[in-house]
């Protein structure tokens, strides 16, 4: 059985403003889509799907890990341009914003004025957050938890709710700043290091080494990982690759705050018990 296909009525003729402004449009949601985290087989469908809802033939878009390069076609008329980007950290409340725009745009009836109600909604996008101290005190507990669950007694889970509280309040601190990202990751790290590392260092509770293995999770780059490998299984092997070396090199960042931490405390090894 063949899909019903979705019938989307156009107007009559595009001018070249118009075209325009469709094209900054969709390399809008297309930079909004990449700064947040989004994946880039979902970035090129949703442009394509904006541009084509709101009048043009076509839309192509290119991905690299710093930049789109985007071109709608109409009426044998190509217009392109090219945005740089910048990693503005995860925040999936933008995602589905920019998700719930273009089903807008898909499903509106009154197509004379969308280009301008879709700008309206792009102005209208909320970028807020949860609040710095709620944010730093649940990566905190799932710290101590962690601890906790891997045999670190009570004295050592608090220890660790504390190093991964005040390591969160510093990363979102120089990151709010635009500080380097790897280098934010050295500093926190080696807070974080620095301050679980006191349950070892003055032998408080039992497995006591369990808290600076966990004061440090908050800094596993799960989600770029995660991005980096179903871009590369996708076909988007720039993308993916650069994404991969980007999570690399933040894991390498923090290694080298935590051996920072290590060697001003004189501890002689890191492990496990």
């Amino acid at each position: 059985m063949i899909s019903p296909q979705i019938y989307i009525p156009k107007p009559s003729r595009l001018s070249r403003q118009q075209q325009q402004r469709i094209t900054r449009l969709c390399v809008r949601s297309a930079l909004l889509f990449m700064q947040y985290g989004g994946e880039s087989a979902v970035v090129v469908d949703l442009t394509r799907r904006l541009g084509i809802a709101l009048g043009v033939s076509g839309v192509e878009c290119a991905l690299s890990f710093n930049a789109v390069t985007l071109t709608t076609l109409y009426d044998g008329r190509c217009i392109t341009t090219a945005r740089n980007t910048v990693h503005q950290g995860i925040n999936v409340s933008i995602l589905v914003q920019i998700q719930q725009i273009v089903l807008f745009a898909e499903s509106a009836i009154d197509r004379d004025h969308l280009v301008s109600v879709i700008e309206a909604k792009f102005d209208a996008i909320q970028k807020t957050s949860y609040p710095t101290t709620l944010t730093a005190l649940a990566v905190g507990l799932s710290c101590a938890s962690f601890a906790y669950l891997n045999g670190g007694s009570l004295v050592v889970a608090a220890i660790t709710l504390l190093a991964g509280f005040c390591a969160m309040r510093t990363r979102i601190y120089l990151s709010t700043h635009h500080f380097n990202p790897f280098v934010v990751v050295i500093i926190t790290a080696f807070i974080a290091t620095l301050l679980g590392a006191s349950a070892y260092f003055l032998r408080l509770g039992q497995n006591a080494d369990i808290a600076v293995a966990a004061s440090v999770l908050l800094l596993v780059p799960g989600f770029p990982i995660i991005n980096a490998l179903s871009d590369i299984l996708k076909g988007y092997i720039n993308m993916g690759v650069g994404r991969w070396m980007f999570a690399t090199m933040l894991t390498l960042s923090a290694c080298v705050g935590i051996v920072f931490a290590l060697i001003l405390l004189r501890i002689p090894h890191w492990g496990l018990t």
